[in-house]
């Protein structure tokens, strides 16, 4: 049996004959791994054993013949984990959950586990603990598995014999790194038996009507370990996100074929596992400091799901010659474009110093609409004067200074109301023509400078 060596990039699974520093095909630098591989025919390439995708006979059919597959959604027992997946899981779909170790993969997926047995048969694979750990975990969040089979097997081979034998409705695999076919010669978790591993398991799911739930490992830089191709294979893409010395975790949708993506589910850790938190926005204001310059609110868009969160700014004289600039849940290029608007339009002094930023909650502000927040937030930590605490501030700011228009204004609005914000700054052309809810005052602003004309006039 000969073996080839050959070399594949870790971030598009572009194969190359020798190594280089920069991959020919996406441009990344340092990407390229060795991957070894005895040649060998694939028991899969035989003519039987085509995936049909057609009518059954691997025959293309007319496209005005086709019958619309009915795609049936099973929900997890768990309102946010459905709203991610666009409504529950999909039958015959293959999602990849991935996240940092101890973020609660596992204890998620005993979770969900429990509640899909109830009505079908869910094959839980885990190939990274043992029957006894997966037991303790089970009794700990009070897991009763009437139909929950538990296999511990790294084999690909073995899984699929354990599949034909249970017929279960739902598989999760538990981590795909670990697993390994005897068809590639590679080690496990390299790039090809990664590959492989997850083709095998889609087939699965698109041949049998299987769902399949895989378990990807991050690699150091916060990434799905493996090919990049591995996330454009599968159905579904959810980041397990939140710090581990934080008790809330949020579930984002990267990708989804049968739903809207960066839809989030925000959930909380607890002894007894994970727990759905009904109003996110409530509890990221909670704790929020009262008559406390530099902190502002903010209503953001996820997905369709509106959430207020708190920015905090400080703003200090700095010792060094070339003052620091740090951002936590803010992206850092939109940082310190919006300082160069504030330091152009305003004459405010932040090249003198160290500006400090931070969303509460380990929440990651990405949408425009948030500028104007940021922005308060700045101008009241440089002048130290502080907003009021019923003042919520959104829209999006440009380089001229000038506050734009916003999405969503009325579903933002209705969730400040709904809050006790009684006063709300945002773009004048999102105001013109809307009624306020009662109670609820707008002050519609066009530009950075009515901004500081307002926070002026507060303390006149």
């Amino acid at each position: 049996m000969k073996e080839k060596t050959s070399y594949v990039c870790t971030v598009c699974g572009c194969r190359s004959s020798k190594w280089s520093g920069k991959c020919s095909d996406c441009g990344s630098w340092n990407s390229l791994e060795e991957v070894t591989e005895a040649i060998k025919k694939s028991p899969s390439s035989s003519p039987k054993s085509k995936v049909n995708l057609f009518d059954g006979n691997g025959n293309a059919v007319k496209f005005s013949e086709m019958k619309l597959p009915e795609y049936i959604r099973t929900e997890t027992g768990m309102a946010e984990l459905d709203r991610v997946l666009g409504g529950g899981l999909v039958s015959g779909s293959v999602v990849l959950l991935s996240g940092e170790p101890g973020i609660g993969k596992s204890t998620l997926l005993m979770q969900i586990s429990d509640i899909f047995c109830k009505q079908y048969k869910v094959l839980y694979v885990s190939g990274e603990e043992s029957s006894g750990q997966l037991k303790l975990r089970a009794e700990r969040l009070g897991v009763a598995g009437e139909n929950l089979y538990i296999l511990t097997e790294t084999n690909i081979e073995a899984v699929f014999e354990q599949i034909s034998a249970v017929s279960p409705d739902i598989v999760i695999v538990d981590s795909v790194q670990t697993m390994y076919t005897e068809n590639v010669s590679s080690s496990p978790s390299s790039i090809t038996q990664v590959r492989e591993c997850a083709m095998s398991f889609i087939s699965l799911a698109k041949n049998k009507g299987i769902s399949v739930i895989l378990v990807g490992h991050v690699n150091k830089e916060g990434g799905i370990a493996g090919p990049k191709v591995l996330e454009h294979m599968v159905d579904a893409v959810l980041y397990f996100e939140g710090e581990r010395h934080q008790s809330y975790r949020l579930i984002r949708a990267i990708k989804n074929r049968y739903g809207a993506t960066n839809e989030i589910g925000v959930f909380e850790m607890t002894d007894t596992g994970l727990s759905e938190v009904d109003n996110p926005s409530e509890m990221l204001l909670s704790g929020r400091p009262i008559n406390a310059s530099g902190n502002c609110a903010v209503c953001t868009i996820e997905g369709t799901r509106p959430l207020i969160a708190e920015v905090q700014a400080l703003v200090t004289p700095t010792t060094f010659p070339s003052p620091r600039r740090t951002s936590n849940g803010i992206d850092y290029n939109r940082l310190y474009l919006i300082l160069a608007v504030l330091e152009k339009k305003l004459g405010l002094r932040f090249s003198a110093n160290d500006v400090y930023i931070n969303v509460i909650g380990g929440l990651r502000l990405t949408e425009p609409g948030t500028d104007l927040a940021l922005a308060f937030s700045l101008i009241s930590s440089i002048l130290d004067k502080p907003l009021d605490d019923d003042v919520l501030v959104m829209g999006e700011l440009g380089l001229s200074g000038e506050v734009r228009a916003i999405s969503n204004a009325d579903v933002r609005i209705k969730e400040a109301a709904k809050l006790g914000f009684t006063k709300i700054i945002l773009p004048k052309r999102c105001v013109d023509g809307k009624k306020s809810p009662p109670g609820v005052k707008l002050y519609g602003v066009t530009s950075i400078g009515e901004a500081m004309r307002m926070l002026r006039q507060k303390d006149n």
